[in-house]
């Protein structure tokens, strides 16, 4: 027995199909294992479950059982890179294994469309950033009651983001070759103008605590010349290596530097962040600032899981475990 093309096949077609009735049919294809069914008539449901194309009404299921298994992961509007793709990629892996279900979305600023938490009765909703009180207000408007504020600081996780270590140890990393001054190398991209401010804030302190001068800051992209003029100001400037905000900004300044003649890493040493896949492929290849975020990712689904179902959390936290890789463009 078939169903009509385009029909979604229900627990009735099963059961009209095996002449069964349809509280027994429903009873397997729920899972429910209160019920005296011999194993010989579950396997013959799910076996006819999946011949017909059987699929679960999920918003049925979520209202018998109270849950949706749904996890809501706002991201900033920030460049979705590799960072945030491996993030969000062992988040949904980790939530899969536990029965749950991973759905994105952007936060716009200015953006017009409905927020998902409107139109998917999430069972949680996470923050990749602290949400605004705005933001949590409109939440529980919409019956959201169990919300993550995301990756905060706090006492046993005070650098979640990697937000102070990194630049810390791009600033250590070049002062140990015997550069004394500094550059900095931002970008003009609006959307993280947040963490471009973060990270800086960070190297100039990093500088500070090793003795050396303020950083100077250029901003690298924007216009076909920034780098290129970056670079010169740098030079005129006695600046010798440049902390870059992240790898985009470093390949920008070498780029620049190698089109003006000068040599990297004898003229000018440059430390990118996020070592992203390209960094080692780069001529020359890019030292860079390595972050776990796989962990991190794995830390959002077990925060999420934790305000699903209660799941205790690791004692330790989570701080973005950061790393210099060093190579060509700050060999010594």
């Amino acid at each position: 027995m078939g169903t009509k093309a385009g029909k979604r096949v229900t627990a009735a077609d099963v059961a009209r199909s095996l002449g069964l009735s349809r509280a027994t049919v429903g009873f397997v294809l729920n899972g429910t294992t209160e019920q005296r069914i011999s194993e010989a008539t579950r396997d013959r449901v799910l076996a006819e479950a999946a011949r017909l194309g059987y699929r679960p009404h999920t918003a049925a299921q979520a209202l018998r059982r109270g849950s949706s298994r749904l996890i809501l992961l706002i991201i900033p509007d920030w460049p979705v890179d590799f960072s945030v793709s491996k993030c969000v990629e062992e988040a949904s892996h980790t939530l899969e294994e536990a029965g749950y279900s991973l759905v994105t979305q952007t936060h716009h600023p200015v953006g017009t469309a409905r927020p998902l938490w409107e139109l998917l009765d999430p069972e949680v909703v996470v923050g990749f950033a602290p949400f605004t009180p705005d933001d949590v207000t409109a939440m529980q408007g919409c019956g959201v009651t169990k919300i993550v504020p995301g990756l905060e600081p706090n006492p046993s996780t005070p650098d979640p983001l990697g937000l102070h270590d990194g630049p810390r140890l791009q600033v250590e990393h070049l002062r140990a070759r015997g550069h004394e001054r500094l550059g900095f190398a931002a970008t003009s991209d609006s959307r993280v103008s947040g963490l471009v401010e973060s990270r800086l804030a960070a190297a100039q302190e990093a500088a500070a605590a090793s003795g050396l001068p303020p950083l100077v800051v250029r901003t690298v992209d924007g216009s076909p010349d920034a780098a290129g003029q970056a670079v010169q100001d740098w030079l005129r400037g006695d600046v010798t290596g440049v902390v870059a905000y992240n790898d985009d900004s470093a390949a920008r300044v070498i780029g620049a530097a190698i089109r003006a003649g000068r040599d990297v890493p004898a003229d000018l040493a440059v430390i990118g962040h996020d070592d992203s896949p390209y960094t080692a492929l780069f001529v020359p290849s890019i030292s860079s600032i390595r972050i776990d975020y796989a962990g991190l990712g794995r830390h959002l689904a077990e925060l999420a899981l934790h305000a699903a179902t209660g799941q205790p959390l690791s004692g330790d936290g989570v701080d973005a475990a950061t790393a210099v890789v060093a190579r060509e463009s700050t060999a010594s």
